[in-house]
């Protein structure tokens, strides 16, 4: 069985190198064997491909992938099931006054 392969562009520019390495580390602790390979990419970019197949998009949501759908995206990919949707992550910081 060939490796899942995961690529996650980001925003270099924005920051967002950190929260590559984070979603990269969550993949990893549920499919140890998946190829996960963080890209400096276009501006206020994260996206992310499982097998070639683009599965989310920072750029056309605006909004941060949900970590866990990911990792088990990941695990179907592995399993050779269906890739289900995935949910935004929910913003817990942002306060308006």
């Amino acid at each position: 069985m060939e490796k899942v392969q995961v690529i996650i562009e980001y925003c270099g520019l924005c920051g967002h190198e950190d929260k590559c390495h984070d979603l990269q580390k969550k993949i990893l602790k549920l499919v140890p064997e998946a190829q996960v390979q963080c890209k400096k990419g276009r501006q206020g970019s994260f996206e992310v491909s499982i097998n070639d197949e683009q599965v989310y998009s920072k750029l056309s949501t605006m909004a941060f992938p949900d970590y866990e759908d990911v990792a088990k995206n990941v695990q179907n990919a592995e399993n050779g099931d269906k890739l289900t949707p995935i949910r935004q992550q929910k913003i817990t910081d942002c306060v308006i006054q």
